[in-house]
C-alpha cells in the first residue's frame, strides 16, 4: 500500500489577518527620526563621473569625436552613420591622435572613395585632435542589427 496516510478533513481555519494594531513602535533612535531625503537621486543621472580620461568613452575628447562622425549622414539613408552602425570603433590616444574603425553597408556603395575622407576631414576638425586616420573594414559586415534604437526607429523599423 502507500507509505503515508490520507486524512480528511472538513475545513481549516483561515490565518489570522494582519491588523494595523499588530505592528510594533518603531525605535525611536536619532537614525531613525531622521527624515528621508525626498530625492535622494536627484542629479544623480546628470552628474558627469569624475576622472575620466579625455579619450575614453564618456571623455569630453571622445564624446566631441562621436558627435561630429553624428553630423554625417549617409546619402541614401537619412540616419547619420554613427547610428547606422558604420562605426565599428573609435580609439583616441592620450596625444590627440584619433582612429575611426568603420564600415559601409556594402562594398559597392557609392560613397566608398569619399565616405572616409569626409570621416577623417571631420574627425580632424573636432578640437583637441592632432590626427585622425580612417580604417576602412569589412569584416565583420554591416546588417541592420548594427543600428541603433534611434535609428531603427528613424526607419520604421520599430
Amino acid at each position: 500500500m502507500s507509505d503515508f496516510d490520507i486524512e480528511e478533513v472538513d475545513g481549516v481555519q483561515p490565518p489570522r489577518r494582519a491588523r494595523v494594531d499588530d505592528i510594533p513602535e518603531p525605535d525611536e533612535t536619532p537614525a531613525a527620526a531622521a527624515p528621508r531625503q525626498r530625492d535622494y537621486l536627484d542629479g544623480f543621472l546628470a552628474e558627469k563621473p569624475v576622472d575620466l580620461a579625455p579619450g575614453g568613452p564618456g571623455g569630453e575628447l571622445y564624446e566631441n569625436v562621436v558627435a561630429a562622425l553624428r553630423e554625417i549622414f549617409d546619402p541614401e539613408i537619412p540616419v547619420n552613420i554613427y547610428d547606422l552602425g558604420l562605426i565599428y570603433g573609435v580609439d583616441v590616444g592620450d596625444d590627440g591622435a584619433v582612429v575611426v574603425s568603420m564600415t559601409l553597408t556594402t562594398p559597392h556603395c557609392p560613397v566608398a572613395e569619399t565616405m572616409p575622407a569626409e570621416v577623417e576631414l571631420r574627425v580632424g576638425a573636432v578640437p583637441g585632435v592632432r590626427d585622425a586616420e580612417v580604417n576602412l573594414v569589412w569584416d565583420p559586415p554591416w546588417d541592420p542589427a548594427k543600428m541603433s534604437d534611434d535609428a531603427k526607429l528613424e526607419l520604421g523599423m520599430l
